[in-house]
């Protein structure tokens, strides 16, 4: 008998986002979206291009940038909103004047009657909070951080700060409590219950109670001997503290402590984030004459209590932001190697630098009638100040939906003079609208000298966008860590073979092979490296 068969019912459904995958990191993965109907042949794609929550000028912007992509399916977000607001992007000295004219326009804002609710800034890395969190102590501006605890009350920055106070305050028993087997140093319950047990008979703080329990033998030998290199660590830290700045200090706690290390050694995908928020931590620490003066402001950090219904600004990483929408977004810290961020382009190369481009698309259409970019000329990156160049997703920005403004923290744009190739170099690539006085400054500064006249080259034309913005201009290509983002334009190299030339990133070295624009050069120090003839100079 020969029985009937029937073929499977095709009843699967995927909704999803190409253009905001976002959590690689995650596991996450955009080609489940990209090759869905390869995978189920026949399966009908629809495309969802209607957005109701952003304004004209915030969705063309936002979907101009993104067409930068290549791993995409592609589509054509339309409003039946107003334009609206342009977006804005503003050069900043450095993070704290970023911060500092963040919250006088948040103040603006405010005293216009817009709702704190209503106002959120995204940041793509946590270290980033901690100096918004401190300007709006100072104003008096309520805030609260979503995703996440404060800055000072994440617990890498706790731990740090217990070090800190014991040093300043051998009696503060909260303080060695909390890090006294921070690494862990085979110093558990039972070590701290005698040492609460001795402090009490001989009401003592338990650091004291330490110095006596070391001279017995009431601890195994094992932990007699870790307990004895706690104390001793902390009277020679305290000695230290009366000739070394405070900062120093805090590395060399931080160091000899093996704390730094701990996270160093740690695997987990938030490690490399709690070492950049240490390195933050003591960069703040150089705003304050002592460690005794860091400590008192911390103290007033921290009290800062709002509650569930109070109007504040909400402050959060860009990752927390998905699914949120606020009517004005301030979006700080578009530089390279922050954003895009160095980390996700030198583990995953293009594909890294392609999710970060969704997450600044994400960021954007977080913003219903406003998006405010920043960037910062100088900011402080592990450890060391750095003259930053604008992130190339700012270039990617379509002229005719983005208005730069002038800093209301301060100096402006004081140090464009170390830009590499950007269309912010050229004030004629945007048209009048360029006129501000801290941009004037910048184009004044640069024809005295700046960045030798080097413009981004771009080639405006009509905009896919309805009619928004024009084409996606054609940039020098980018290089991550020897790998040639963008292709040859095909023309012959002005360089020879064994020519000496210098890369702003890779230093000094010789050309040993040219294919039309692109040079294979032997760098000095940086091994071996393709790039793009535009980036380097004869020397």
């Amino acid at each position: 008998m020969q029985m009937a068969t029937s073929s499977a019912p095709k009843n699967i459904c995927c909704v999803g986002d190409d253009d905001q995958s976002i959590y690689g990191w995650r596991g996450a993965e955009v080609d489940n979206i990209l090759r869905f109907d390869h995978d189920f042949p026949g399966a009908k794609v629809i495309r969802l291009e209607r957005n109701y929550r952003s304004t004209g000028h915030i969705l063309a912007a936002a979907s101009y940038l993104i067409a930068h992509n290549e791993g995409r399916l592609g589509k054509t977000l339309r409003t039946e909103d107003v334009d609206g607001e342009m977006v804005t992007v503003t050069g900043a000295w450095d993070s704290e004047e970023e911060a500092r004219g963040i919250g006088e326009e948040i103040e603006q804002l405010q005293r216009q009657g817009h709702a704190l609710n209503e106002i959120a800034i995204l940041v793509r890395a946590s270290f980033q909070m901690r100096e918004f969190e401190d300007r709006f102590v100072t104003l008096g501006l309520p805030y609260r951080v979503i995703g996440g605890p404060r800055f000072y009350e994440r617990a890498e920055i706790r731990d740090a700060l217990a070090y800190l106070r014991v040093i300043n305050s051998p009696a503060d028993d909260l303080a060695f409590e909390r890090i006294v087997n921070v690494p862990k140093r085979g110093l558990g319950d039972a070590t701290v219950q005698l040492l609460h047990d001795h402090a009490r008979k001989r009401k003592t703080p338990l650091f004291e109670a330490a110095r006596l329990v070391i001279e017995t033998d009431e601890l195994k030998p094992k932990a007699r001997s870790s307990l004895r290199g706690v104390v001793e660590s902390f009277e020679r830290w305290q000695v230290q503290r009366d000739v070394l700045s405070h900062t120093e200090l805090a590395e060399i706690v931080l160091d000899e402590s093996g704390y730094t290390e701990m996270w160093q050694k740690d695997r987990s995908a938030d490690a490399a984030g709690r070492l950049e928020n240490l390195k933050e931590l003591i960069r703040s620490m150089e705003e304050f004459e002592n460690l005794q003066g860091f400590l008192e402001h911390i103290s007033l950090v921290m009290d800062r209590e709002g509650g569930a219904d109070e109007d504040a600004v909400s402050i959060m990483t860009l990752h927390s932001a998905k699914g949120l929408e606020f009517e004005t977004v301030f979006l700080p810290g578009w530089e390279e190697g922050l954003f895009p961020h160095q980390r996700a382009l030198d583990e995953q190369g293009r594909a890294g630098l392609e999710e970060e481009r969704r997450l600044a698309h994400v960021g954007i259409t977080r913003a219903r009638k406003r998006a405010k970019l920043y960037f910062a000329t100088n900011r402080r990156i592990h450890g060391t100040w750095n003259t930053t160049i604008p992130s190339r997703f700012l270039d990617e920005l379509p002229s005719a939906n983005v208005e730069i403004t002038e800093s209301k923290g301060g100096s402006g744009w004081g140090g464009m003079s170390g830009y590499g190739p950007s269309r912010f170099d050229n004030v004629e690539s945007f048209g009048s609208s360029y006129s501000t006085p801290g941009w004037q400054r910048a184009q004044a500064q640069r024809s005295r000298g700046g960045n030798g006249g080097r413009s981004g080259g771009f080639d405006e034309s009509s905009s896919p966008f309805g009619g928004r913005g024009s084409s996606p201009p054609r940039r020098a290509p980018i290089v991550l860590e020897g790998e040639l983002v963008a292709k040859s334009t095909g023309t012959d190299s002005d360089f020879t073979l064994n020519d000496r030339v210098f890369h702003q990133k890779f230093g000094y070295g010789h050309v040993t092979k040219i294919d039309g624009n692109k040079l294979t050069i032997a760098f000095d120090k940086a091994g071996e490296k393709k790039v793009v003839d535009s980036f380097v100079e004869r020397v």
